[in-house]
Formats: C-alpha cells, structure tokens, sequence
C-alpha cells in the first residue's frame, strides 16, 4: 500500500537507513537535510509499494556515488540527481514513471527521496541491494539480469556523461567510478532503467518502510529507556531480515582509513569492556567481516552495523573515532542476497576475502 512521506517521519526513516549502510552509503544525515528542504519547498512525497507498480511502468533509480569521506565535505548542490535523471529520460527518450533507491542505506536512502519532491514523481519502496554495496554491478537488479547502462552521470558544475556498456555492468561500475573520481570523487547518477515487472522480481521490497521501522523502533527504545538494540532485535524479526546478533561491545582503539580510486577503505579494532577481547573490522566504504578474538563472526552480504553504545545510534566508517563506546551487530540478508548468483557477484570472494560466506545466525548461534 503506497503511503506519504512527511517531515514528521523523516528523521525516523534517515536514522532507520543507518544499520542498513552498514558502516556507508554516504552520511544520512546530509541526504535528510536535502530531502527535508525539498518536502517544505514542494511537499510530501508518495512512496510506492512495489506490487502497485503496472508491468510496464518505467522506473529509474537515482543515487549518489564516490567516498563517503568526500561526501561530508563535498555536498551536493541539489541540482545534480535531478539532472542526472534528465539527462537519462532524454538519452533514452522516454520519461520516467517513477524513481527508486539503487540501495537502502546511508544517504542513498535519501537521493531518490528528494528527487521525488523535486519532480513529483513517486518513489517505489525496494532497492537493489538490501542494504549497501561499494560498487555499482552489486545490485540484485544485476544478479537478477537487469542491464545497469544507459546510466547518466551529472557533477556539480553541470557536466553530464552517459555510459553505455551494454550488460557489462562490471565495466560500467569501472568506468563510471574513474569519472567520478575526475568530478571530484564523487557524483550523482541515474542507472539501471527497468519495467515494474522488472522491479517486482529483482529488488529487494519494502526496504524504506522497514528503514522507517527500524529508525522509529531505535527512538522508542530510547524514549521509552529500554535497550534500543533490543528493540531493534524484535523489530527485525518479524521481516526479511529476520536475525540480528550482538557480536561485540567495547571501545574503538584504532582506526586506519584512507580514500583510494573513489572509496574509503580500512580496517577499525575494538577493544571490549573486560580489556581483553579485540574485534576487527575491514571496510571498502562499507564493513565487509567482522573478525572477534581471530574468528570471523559476520561477513559480506550479511550485515555489520557499528552502534553507539547507549543510544543504539549508527556510526559511519567515516565517523569512527578513537574511545567511541560501541555495540556492534550484525544482522541476517534476504533469501535473495543468499544465493549462489547473488554471492557470485557481492560474497566474500568479490572482496578478495579467503573466508567462505556463513551466514551471521550460523557463526552466532544465539542472541545474547
């Protein structure tokens, strides 16, 4: 059922689209202040369910791309999503019926919400990728045969690029990230044009209700002084992502982070509250494993989210600091994101991680 989405529930669904960036997809916050000056300016905007959309409605997804680390200090003007899929509608001389998240999390959430408000368009609630992934071909629109290209890219200063690499949507994640890099490191884009039939059986649906959901359940647990991470357990349960566990509390001690080609990559080590224990994360923008006293205890695609400690608050790669107290969890993907074509193209290996893919309720076996 399509729903409305107002400035009352805005800052419930950007916090919500934090445990699904797993540490990136760009800083919500940025994407909120964006959309909420968009939803004053021209009002709310309507979210679609997925199952609403006629087969042959024309959907482009819209997003940002590049380091999360250039994203807090290079805002985008507001200009360039909107371009972005303008300067797609024209190359392929059709416009579009509505726009869609190419990813849950992080201020990706945010982009095609204010494209939305700025166009009028509605917003399909589903994404491609369940949560977020550094590249642009690890998308369940591409597992599933979607073509990424014709995508547009527009920059700040008004330049526009199309890309076509037919369905080699690897190449075009290759060459759309070196354009990036030169506009400055990062980008907004319009990509993977699809059907509504299209949609229905590639993404991944519901996931901005869900990202409102989760957002609302972590404010009440706080609200309501009970512990928000197990609030947020019971909220997940009842969904498509059904598991969640605690997989470390303690202290960051050291964080090593650096932007390469157009993504933050690193590793953080935590310390727990005995002084013993030690976990390490890596991270390509995103955590990829989660590694607790040198057992791998959640991996890519199953989802690491990084808490801050009494407020359940979720903290970016690019927002770990040394002594932040923390509480992080890992939570269960889709069937979809689970299987063998799918983990062909966004498991451990495409990470040239050596550790197989085990799912997070299977490496922890019991919620504490």
């Amino acid at each position: 059922m399509s729903w409305k989405l107002g400035l009352d529930q805005l800052t419930d669904l950007a916090r919500g689209g934090g445990p699904a960036g797993t540490g990136g997809g760009g800083d919500p916050l940025i994407g909120r202040l964006l959309v909420e000056q968009a939803i004053r300016e021209h009002g709310p905007v309507t979210v679609l369910d997925p199952e609403e959309l006629d087969d042959d409605a024309f959907v482009i997804p819209t997003a940002m791309m590049g380091a999360p680390t250039v994203m807090v200090e290079k805002i985008p003007s507001g200009a360039e999503p909107v371009a972005a899929l303008r300067a797609l509608e024209a190359h392929l001389g059709r416009t579009a019926d509505a726009t869609m998240p190419i990813e849950c999390g992080g201020i990706n959430s945010m982009i095609p919400l204010f494209v939305a408000a700025r166009t009028g368009l509605p917003v399909v609630d589903a994404d491609g990728m369940g949560r977020a992934f550094p590249e642009l071909q690890m998308e369940t629109f591409s597992v599933y045969g979607v073509p990424g290209t014709p995508m547009a890219i527009a920059g700040e200063n008004g330049e526009s690029v199309i890309i076509d690499t037919g369905g080699d949507n690897k190449r075009m994640e290759w060459i759309s990230r070196g354009v990036t890099v030169r506009l400055g490191g990062s980008s907004l884009i319009a990509e993977y044009a699809m059907s509504g039939a299209d949609v229905k059986r590639t993404a991944v649906p519901r996931t901005l209700s869900l990202a409102l959901a989760v957002g609302r359940a972590i404010r009440q647990g706080r609200e309501n002084h009970t512990d928000p991470v197990a609030v947020l357990r019971e909220t997940l349960a009842g969904t498509i992502y059904t598991h969640l566990r605690v997989l470390f509390s303690g202290k960051v001690t050291d964080v090593e982070r650096r932007t390469v080609e157009g993504f933050t990559r690193g590793r953080a080590r935590f310390t727990g509250h005995d002084g013993h224990s030690t976990l390490e994360l890596r991270f390509q923008n995103e955590h990829l494993v989660a590694v607790v006293d040198g057992e791998v205890r959640c991996i890519v695609p199953d989802l690491i989210c990084v808490l801050e400690g009494d407020t359940a608050e979720p903290i970016t790669t690019e927002g770990l600091r040394y002594g932040q107290r923390v509480t992080v969890v890992g939570i269960s993907t889709p069937a979809l994101m689970r299987t063998p074509e799918a983990l062909d193209v966004f498991g451990p290996a495409c990470f040239g991680l050596d550790h197989p893919f085990v799912p997070v309720e299977r490496l922890v076996s019991e919620a504490p």
